[in-house]
């Protein structure tokens, strides 16, 4: 059975932890952040360690806040987005002052995540069935052959939209034998009536079931994809227009990339638990009530990581 990580995009948590920083705002009845639950849930499931993507100039703050605290009950490992993490040969535009997106966050673990090891957002309550499916499929994978397997958490749209506003989601096409054939991203998502509602990239509205199966960034990869996006990011980088200095990087598409070209089968491990996030101010009490619940009902203890 394989060593497996959990690796937590938590690069874009701002420029100093303090009041409105939405990934620290005490959710749960002991003063718990959102991250602490996922951390729960996966040592839960059976993961190893966990492996914090943030940034260097964070990274002292961020060991107070939550590293060193669950330092105490698995092994922890820290890697460092930076704007200036670039490839030889490439420099920063001049005016662009964000790092490169969700793929370029997931890239600075090469050369220090070297087994299987499941995605994350850092502000996104995932519930516990992710994890254990995650961990199950990445416990047993393996790389052979030309094609890489990899897995993804599929949600219900349903469970995943906010009563507060709208949201952007990945919108899922699976085959049927469950493989994923492509993600795309779909904006200004919101609930009407038994179906929803948004627009794509654009701007063309459409409607959807709310049964539909969207990607929250939940991911399971083998280490061979670390490799793979080192070599897409210079592709990416290739194709940034002059004067572009919003240009992303993102996990979807290198993984769609990688559809199309045969190079990957994507396996979509339904969920059917209901996501929770503070997307809006308003969500806030929202959370607070349904960890509340889960507490009183024995899924999580009154206190995590006592």
């Amino acid at each position: 059975m394989n060593k497996t990580a959990l690796v937590i995009m938590a690069a874009g948590m701002g420029s100093r932890y303090g009041g409105g920083i939405k990934q620290l705002e005490h959710v749960g009845p002991s003063g718990e952040i959102i991250m602490d639950y996922s951390i729960y849930d996966a040592l839960q499931a059976g993961f190893d360690k966990v492996v914090f993507i943030t940034r260097k100039d964070l990274e002292e703050d961020f060991k107070k806040i939550i590293g060193d605290r669950i330092a105490r009950h698995t092994e922890v490992e820290y890697v460092f987005q930076e704007l200036e993490n670039l490839p030889e040969g490439y420099e920063v535009p001049e005016g662009r002052k964000k790092p490169w997106g969700t793929g370029h966050a997931v890239l600075s673990c090469l050369g220090t995540v070297k087994e299987p090891f499941a995605v994350i957002n850092a502000d996104d309550y995932y519930g516990r069935e992710g994890f254990v499916k995650l961990h199950d499929f990445l416990s047993k994978a393996e790389e052979s052959g030309d094609t890489y397997h990899f897995c993804m958490a599929g949600f219900v749209l349903g469970n995943t939209l906010s009563d507060n506003g709208v949201v952007t989601r990945g919108i899922c096409k699976v085959d049927g034998n469950g493989r994923l054939t492509n993600v795309e991203e779909a904006f200004e998502l919101r609930a009407e009536g038994d179906h929803g509602v948004g627009a794509n990239a654009q701007g063309v509205p459409f409607t959807l079931p709310l049964e539909t199966m969207v990607s929250m960034n939940m991911w399971g990869f083998t280490p061979g994809f670390l490799n793979e996006l080192n070599k897409e990011f210079v592709k990416f980088l290739e194709g940034v227009k002059p004067g572009d200095i919003k240009a992303e990087y993102l996990l979807p598409e290198v993984v769609g990339t990688l559809l199309r070209s045969g190079k990957a089968q994507v396996d979509v491990l339904r969920t059917n638990d209901k996501w929770f996030g503070v997307t809006y101010k308003e969500d806030k009490q929202k959370v607070v009530d349904a960890l509340r619940e889960l507490v009183d009902k024995g899924v999580y203890p009154e206190r995590l990581f006592d």
